[in-house]
């Protein structure tokens, strides 16, 4: 396996990891994965696993860095890397050098899918 990259998550937000995982345009999660925590909305794609249970398997590092570019865990996933651009291909011109993600979004898509179910969901917060 490569080396991980060379990025410290920054503190997340899980409402907002919440609602960039819901913009299919913005991050594009669920299109692939079915995303726990949402009830009564889409559930998302059975392309990639499912996001339940990743707190019993990883750390918040461990998850940043895999979601940041999968391919250093995996060089022949399909995932998108999220916080690189080495290697691309066929990239639009508008996009050349442009990560997915900025390491505070992810970090924020980390909180949520490491919270308690329904933590980053606004419910009990105050927030909607």
């Amino acid at each position: 396996m490569a080396a991980p990259l060379a990025l410290a998550a920054p503190p997340g937000d899980p409402a907002r990891g919440r609602s960039l995982l819901l913009q299919r345009q913005e991050s594009g999660c669920i299109l692939c994965h079915v995303v726990p925590g949402l009830p009564g909305l889409t559930p998302g794609g059975a392309l990639g696993p499912p996001l339940a249970g990743l707190a019993s398997r990883y750390s918040a590092e461990e998850l940043f860095q895999r979601i940041a570019d999968a391919r250093r865990v995996n060089p022949e996933t399909i995932m998108p890397p999220y916080l690189s651009t080495a290697g691309l291909h066929n990239v639009a011109r508008a996009q050349v050098g442009k990560t997915v993600l900025t390491e505070q979004g992810l970090a924020d898509i980390v909180a949520y899918l490491l919270a308690p179910q329904g933590a980053g969901d606004g419910a009990g917060d105050g927030a909607r």
